[in-house]
């Protein structure tokens, strides 16, 4: 097993500790045990990276396309050759099953390369003139500077979708990492920066992330902001980059619906939608949530789910034999445990789960919630833990209707065997992202993204680049 580092920030092309010599303890979520440490940057350390990312822009823009696709491109190579010893760095921090940990890394290997082809694909347009001897055209420009929030459930994929696109776009970026999980980001920078990406076009820095927001968003270097986390958190951040004119995309919460029809094939749903429910235990801002049932089938599927969930072999990340993790932070065990007592006084059945596992670790049973009042917080409020909440509907309007009722729009799920329903599904149901029959999200090549109080903008896709672009206009006569 390769060692568990202390993290340092890159600035200017340069690994080091905090000016002020500050670290941040990392906790192991299987043992509670500290395992290392993370640069904890302060205001000296920001002014450094700011300026070298000014620089580092500017050095940046000038390479081609090319130039910049080929470096990206073997970014992603030496992703793949370090993917082993990185995806136990991430497990250790974070939790989850090394196997998942090494699908996060191989999947953001994939990712780098898409962008590396988007770089040279930046494509402008020529417009017909109203004159002769008049040609128009645009052409895209890298927008600057870019700073990017990230959170700790998905230590590289988070990371990866901002970087690239920044990359690949000719901008500079100042990453600002997860304390929690620092190692297995900085290991993935680390390959960009061994690819030969010059100095200053990647910061990584940690710290508190109220301040480190405030500062760098506010700073006239940065031009543009890139979040994903919570909604509130969000919201802030897009105000403050609002009142300084910066572009922003935001990634937030869901409260992600699964509308299953008495038609679909309810085995291949019971057992896709487990699997997709207790990934990462439940951390996961896409992860199926709210399931609504046809009353015909309810029962089979509440049934079913929930033996599904009782499969779940819960156990430390590194264990070979384990299919959940325990949750990332100490944190989210009590704000699970309220949300399920609240349900279960508001009317809900537990049919499985509920607890913490032991007293070492923070471990917690795969839980379901059947017949759950909507006054309940749980159908108000995400969980973002393994919980899933299972209650019926008699017509697809009625699952529509509770589908929409939540102010949140990230994913949504469908599984029924009738066309009719799968396209009310498509275009009724609010939400940036639905798949139906399948799991078909988050892969590089189509987009990633929310609607309504879960953002705007996505980080996958054609499109992902554009927000790292300035549209120019130029016209010009002979």
């Amino acid at each position: 097993m390769p060692s568990y580092p202390d993290t340092q920030l890159l600035i200017d092309g340069t690994w080091g500790p905090a000016k002020g010599g500050r670290t941040i303890p990392v906790l192991d979520p299987a043992t509670e045990e500290q395992i290392g440490t993370v640069a904890w940057a302060g205001t000296e350390d920001l002014d450094a990276a700011l300026a070298a990312a000014d620089r580092g822009f500017r050095t940046w823009a000038a390479v081609s396309a090319f130039e910049r696709s080929k470096m990206m491109r073997k970014a992603a190579d030496l992703l793949r050759a370090r993917a082993d010893d990185i995806a136990v760095m991430m497990t250790r921090e974070q939790g989850k099953p090394v196997a998942q940990s090494k699908v996060e890394v191989m999947g953001a290997a994939d990712t780098i390369d898409w962008f590396a082809e988007e770089a040279r694909r930046t494509y402008g347009q020529i417009i017909p003139a109203r004159a002769p001897g008049v040609t128009q055209m645009t052409v895209k420009l890298p927008v600057g500077p870019v700073a990017a929030f990230t959170p700790w459930n998905f230590p590289i994929n988070q990371v990866v979708r901002k970087l690239s696109a920044a990359l690949a776009a000719g901008c500079s970026i100042i990453v600002k990492a997860p304390e929690e999980t620092p190692a297995s980001p900085a290991e993935m920078i680390r390959c960009f920066v061994d690819a030969g990406v010059p100095a200053g076009v990647i910061g990584l820095v940690y710290g508190v992330p109220a301040e480190i927001s405030e500062y760098l968003i506010k700073h006239p270097v940065i031009r543009k902001v890139t979040f994903t986390g919570s909604t509130p958190v969000g919201k802030l951040l897009a105000s403050m980059a609002g009142q300084h004119m910066k572009r922003a995309t935001m990634e937030l919460g869901g409260h992600a619906p699964v509308i299953v029809t008495a038609d679909a094939d309810i085995d291949a749903a019971i057992a896709t939608m487990a699997t997709h429910k207790f990934r990462n235990a439940g951390q996961v801002c896409v992860s199926p949530t709210r399931f609504l049932i046809e009353d015909a089938v309810a029962d089979r599927f509440i049934d079913g789910f929930t033996e599904a969930a009782k499969a779940i072999k819960v156990g430390p990340g590194m264990d070979a034999d384990s299919m959940m993790g325990p949750l990332a932070n100490d944190r989210r065990i009590p704000a699970l445990e309220g949300l399920i007592n609240d349900a279960v006084d508001h009317g809900a059945r537990l049919t499985t789960g509920g607890k913490r596992i032991g007293n070492k670790g923070w471990f917690f049973e795969p839980t379901v919630l059947a017949d759950v009042p909507v006054k309940a917080k749980i159908m108000n409020d995400e969980p973002f833990g393994p919980v899933a909440v299972i209650n019926r509907f008699t017509s697809l309007d009625e699952a529509i209707a509770e589908a929409n009722r939540l102010p949140f729009g990230l994913a949504a799920y469908g599984w029924t065997g009738s066309a009719e329903a799968a396209d009310r599904m498509a275009y009724e149901v609010e939400a940036g992202m639905t798949t139906i029959n399948h799991l078909g999200l988050a892969l590089p090549e189509v987009p990633f993204g929310g609607i309504k109080d879960s953002g705007y903008g996505t980080e996958g896709g054609s499109e992902a680049i554009e927000a790292y672009l300035d549209t120019r206009f130029v016209t010009r006569a002979r």
